[in-house]
């Protein structure tokens, strides 16, 4: 089942990565339908998190999609390399968004392949914020899409995540952000690989 608006408008980022673990990230891009499940993701708290790129309530032309409704595709390039993907959280002019930092592969795969051509195991294929977006498609050409429409949206397949498993600490290469970087804003959970396989079989 796709999820709603409402998923994504809510108040609290935090709550939300936590709860987009195990969710199923769906691409429909070059024509090519593939679907990840999730199983990293970090909370970026606007413009009052120093980690944010909406710290200090910073306008620009990248972070606009950042400030439209929850429910909207934040894609940015990082280091001129890669093209990194995050979910818009909250009402519009509130810019919280989830980084979805890496995946399991479900559907699509020998497509997630082709993109990642310069992969040498499966176990690589997605396990950046890097690396999921381009085994996905996922460009900055799609930021500010509707994460409700068929280009990009989110599933939830009821997949269960066991708490026991899941690790929550500071999110990644945020040094520069002082106190903020020490919050415990990174959820990562170790998806049991009978699970996956469970998983792709029933969908």
């Amino acid at each position: 089942m796709k999820l709603a608006a409402d998923f994504y408008r809510r108040e609290d980022v935090v709550a939300i990565s936590r709860e987009l673990l195990g969710k199923v990230l769906c691409t429909n891009i070059d024509g090519c339908l593939t679907r990840a499940i999730i199983t990293e993701t970090e909370a970026y708290a606007g413009v009052f998190d120093k980690a944010s790129h909406a710290y200090g309530d910073r306008r620009t032309k990248r972070t606009a999609p950042m400030y439209g409704p929850g429910g909207t595709a934040y894609v940015y390039l990082c280091y001129g390399i890669h093209h990194l993907f995050n979910v818009v959280t909250n009402e519009e002019g509130v810019p919280h968004a989830v980084l979805i930092r890496a995946g399991k592969p479900l559907d699509g795969l020998d497509w997630m392949r082709k993109r990642r051509t310069n992969l040498r195991h499966d176990k690589l294929l997605m396990a950046g914020p890097g690396t999921i977006a381009q085994a996905l498609g996922i460009r900055t050409e799609v930021t500010g899409t509707d994460l409700c429409g068929k280009t990009i949206w989110v599933e939830d397949h009821g997949i269960e995540i066991d708490a026991k498993r899941v690790t929550v600490g500071p999110r990644v290469g945020v040094g520069y952000a002082a106190e903020d970087a020490d919050r415990p804003y990174r959820f990562r959970v170790n998806l049991p690989a009978d699970q996956a396989r469970a998983q792709r079989v029933k969908s």
